[in-house]
């Protein structure tokens, strides 16, 4: 029970990484709020209550925060989990909406939903961790998603920038960079057995990520385990970064 009587907030959290933690955080006895775009028909325990959000709308963001606190009185922990990935393709084919729009979830809605929590987390020395990607730290051949790499690779260096920012209220802000996951979200590229066989070669542990390899990470940096950890950037990526 490492999180006995803390509540936290996991935007994204209606499918795969995002429904991991969530669900993990349940089992270790914390009150978890869940965001997500759309209902979801998957059936929570209950310590999970889901609010529905779109995290590019300041007004969700701020009614999510303001229900979180109506119900449990505090906040304790932020997963920035929430994103999207594009359709690959080279930079040269994408239009500036699809750019945008990658940039507002997978960034700029980090940004909305830290500003809006971090004046709780003073009040409760909290902690956040943000989801980025093994993309946000190297360069992958094959792997033309630009708008992604960018986001995730600004959310890296904000986790240092925020780390510092927020230590003199002893909030910790970590990351974690997952390789490829098992996940809806790349479903698609996993479906024939090349790609399939692409992706396992791209981690030399000889295996894809499911959502509890990264599910099991946050809890950790989430956790008292990691009480003088703060700025920490951490692969969780079946060796991929190291080729």
């Amino acid at each position: 029970m490492k999180l006995a009587g803390k509540v936290a907030i996991v935007t994204g959290g209606s499918r795969g990484i995002g429904r991991a933690v969530a669900t993990l955080f349940a089992q270790h006895g914390a009150q978890v709020v869940i965001t997500s775009r759309n209902k979801s028909e998957f059936e929570y325990s209950k310590n999970i209550l889901e609010i529905s959000g779109d995290i590019r709308k300041t007004k969700d963001v701020e009614n999510v925060v303001k229900k979180t606190i109506e119900t449990f009185g505090r906040i304790d922990i932020l997963i920035n989990n929430a994103g999207i990935l594009p359709k690959i393709k080279p930079l040269h084919e994408i239009s500036e909406e699809e750019w945008n729009e990658v940039i507002d979830v997978n960034l700029t809605g980090q940004f909305r939903f830290t500003k809006t929590v971090i004046p709780h987390l003073m009040k409760t020395s909290g902690c956040i961790v943000n989801v980025s990607s093994d993309a946000g730290l190297k360069s992958f051949e094959n792997f033309e998603a630009d708008a992604y790499t960018a986001s995730k690779g600004a959310l890296v260096l904000l986790t240092k920038a925020w780390a510092v920012e927020y230590a003199k209220y002893k909030i910790r802000v970590n990351c974690v960079c997952p390789g490829i996951i098992e996940t809806d979200m790349t479903k698609p590229w996993l479906e024939n057995d090349a790609d399939r066989a692409m992706a396992v070669a791209e981690h030399p542990i000889g295996r894809i990520g499911m959502p509890d390899d990264v599910a099991k990470a946050i809890l950790y940096l989430a956790s008292e385990d990691s009480s003088w950890i703060t700025g920490a950037i951490l692969p969780v990526d079946g060796g991929a970064i190291t080729k």
